[in-house]
């Protein structure tokens, strides 16, 4: 983001597709819970990347970043459901707490964990994890995104789960 707002254009191209598969897994999660598909999650997906365009010169750079998002896709999803009228009446009350209580932060303070241990593995297992886990696309489709053959992925992906999970043993003490 603070490239983005240097005038890195390719920075905030890049930006803006890490935060496209990130809030796309956010808004499914949220919409699969009141029953509602996809095209209603990337409708919003696409509100908040345009609110996050429009409004980035508000981004204090002294601030973590994830929170600043985070907010932005949490008040573009109560927006969505008072415009929609959506009723919680007929659902039970866990369910509803689940989807209006402010527990981002958890989630917020995993994405910044799992940021900065995949900081630590090689750039190609975290293109191919980030690809195939977090963003859900195919084996092949990371393939040509990286420009590397499917095997080549495959391996990429268990030799970066791998370090990833020594990396959380060695920091957990086990």
């Amino acid at each position: 983001m603070t490239a983005g707002l240097d005038g890195d254009a390719i920075a905030y191209h890049r930006l803006l597709e890490r935060l496209t598969g990130h809030l796309r897994a956010y808004y499914r999660n949220r919409f699969a819970r009141i029953g509602h598909g996809a095209a209603e999650a990337e409708d919003l997906l696409q509100e908040v990347l345009i609110a996050v365009h429009t409004h980035r010169h508000t981004y204090d750079l002294s601030q973590p970043f994830m929170p600043w998002i985070h907010a932005i896709a949490r008040y573009k999803f109560l927006d969505y459901l008072r415009r929609t009228k959506y009723s919680f009446k007929d659902m039970p009350i866990e369910r509803a707490e689940e989807l209006t209580a402010d527990s981002d932060m958890a989630a917020i303070e995993s994405g910044l964990d799992l940021h900065r241990l995949m900081s630590q593995i090689s750039l190609k297992a975290r293109k191919a994890i980030q690809y195939v886990k977090l963003e859900g696309l195919s084996v092949s489709e990371a393939a040509t995104r990286c420009g590397i053959s499917e095997s080549a992925v495959k391996v990429a992906v268990h030799r970066g789960l791998k370090a990833l999970a020594l990396q959380v043993r060695k920091e957990s003490g086990a």
